[in-house]
């Protein structure tokens, strides 16, 4: 299961693997057209090609080269689109355009055209190293066919990327994958989590890289049998150095023999999965950081444009809502007996909420509006949850940051007179 999700993961993020996966299926498709003969007396002889050979040749020579001109234009105009959503909004947007599937299955159709047209020129008014007059016209034919789909597939990828590299699509995007992995797995136990004691056995990490996923139940069974407790160091999202400590496991007593770590390094191995970069997989954390760094981006003196950020705090306001309304903690596998559990320690919902209005608090606490919209999503927060003190505290605390912040920086006392208003409407509706 592990394995199939980083292939999953890794397919799904690079623009090669739907473009050869086309061109395989169009040679295949190509290779049994040409063994399709149609007579003179077929139904579809008045629809395939009608030229000779040699006119078949030239076609697929020409469309073959088209083909290529485009891709070549396709890929460019891609890379603006990377260079402008990387310096005007945040690099770490680059990987939703690489796991856009539009762009995916055009450059499929436009390299199994390609693909199909050169194949086509090793049967066509050729056989057995000699000329010949009798060809597959119905292949010739599919490719005019697709000849127009490639052409359909250029204003598509127009008008897609025209849409794709607009702020508020953009936005809407990270806000709708981020918005699954709030709503999907995510820990929901709220107990503390436990502290290893003094004899708790140090389990390293193999490899440096970002902890991109942990599926705890797959060391329950060697925890189990073991009877030992396994907690992870590092959450979800988090980067660790080989070398350092990944987990530590202990059983009850140090009155008992501690456990052997050479299995539990096998099984953390395989259960935890290192990366270099951060994914959206298990980390809420990381849709919220890519929001918070396009409000941060135009906040900042070479952009000046504080109505994107105050966009980008409504999509986060989506975003906190689902996460103030779902238990927040650890992510635990635990033995029905209590004797064995496997943590892996998780952000609370104050956490998530430092995360997000931190960064965006400070580089905009001159901005009285940026003020307001943080607090209208403090607001969003606070009507969503219900009677938990941790929760209301910490919106408590946001909202008075926002505001000691904007009367520090803002000049003008009438610029605060909204802000203050929002601030205290906040605290008339928590408790």
């Amino acid at each position: 299961m592990i394995r199939r999700e980083v292939l999953r993961e890794y397919a799904g993020g690079s623009l090669w693997v739907l473009p050869s996966i086309a061109a395989l299926v169009a040679l295949v498709a190509g290779s049994a057209l040409s063994l399709v003969h149609v007579g003179p007396d077929s139904a579809l002889a008045p629809l395939v090609f009608q030229g000779t050979a040699d006119d078949a040749r030239a076609l697929l020579i020409g469309i073959a080269g088209t083909v290529v001109t485009v891709i070549a234009l396709v890929l460019g105009l891609t890379v603006v689109a990377l260079q402008l959503s990387s310096t005007q909004f945040s690099p770490r947007l680059l990987r939703n355009f690489l796991r856009d599937r539009p762009n995916q299955r055009v450059l499929g159709v436009f390299v199994a055209t390609f693909a199909y047209s050169a194949a086509g020129l090793y049967t066509v008014g050729v056989s057995a190293g000699s000329r010949t007059t009798e060809y597959p016209r119905l292949a010739v034919s599919v490719a005019i066919l697709l000849l127009f789909a490639s052409l359909a597939m250029v204003v598509y990828f127009a008008d897609h990327l025209a849409h794709s590299i607009q702020i508020d699509a953009i936005m809407l995007s990270v806000e709708r994958a981020a918005l699954v992995v709030a709503e999907g797995r995510l820990g929901s136990d709220e107990s503390p989590v436990p502290v290893p004691p003094e004899w708790a056995v140090r389990l390293v990490a193999r490899r440096s890289g970002y902890v991109q996923t942990v599926h705890p139940e797959a060391v329950l069974p060697l925890a189990r049998r073991e009877g030992v407790v396994v907690r992870l160091r590092p959450r979800v999202g988090e980067h660790v150095v080989a070398g350092t400590t990944l987990a530590w496991v202990w059983r009850a007593s140090p009155d008992l023999p501690a456990p052997d770590p050479a299995p539990f390094d096998r099984e953390l191995d395989a259960a935890v999965r290192v990366g270099f970069e951060r994914t959206l997989e298990q980390d809420v954390g990381f849709g919220l950081r890519q929001l918070v760094d396009i409000a941060c981006k135009a906040l900042s003196p070479a952009v000046n444009d504080p109505y994107t950020a105050i966009q980008a705090i409504h999509h986060l306001s989506v975003l906190f809502c689902a996460l103030a309304a779902r238990p927040l903690g650890a992510d635990v596998a635990r033995d029905p007996s209590g004797a064995a559990a496997v943590v892996v320690p998780g952000r609370s919902f104050g956490e998530h909420l430092a995360i997000g209005c931190g960064l965006i608090r400070r580089y905009g606490s001159r901005e009285p509006t940026v003020a307001s919209a943080l607090l209208g999503l403090l607001a969003d927060c606070a009507s969503v949850v219900r009677d938990d003190p941790d929760r209301w505290a910490a919106l408590h605390e946001q909202a008075r940051l926002v505001l000691a912040d904007a009367e520090r920086e803002v000049a003008q006392p009438a610029d605060l007179i909204p802000v203050r208003a929002a601030a205290a409407a906040l605290h008339r509706t928590t408790p």
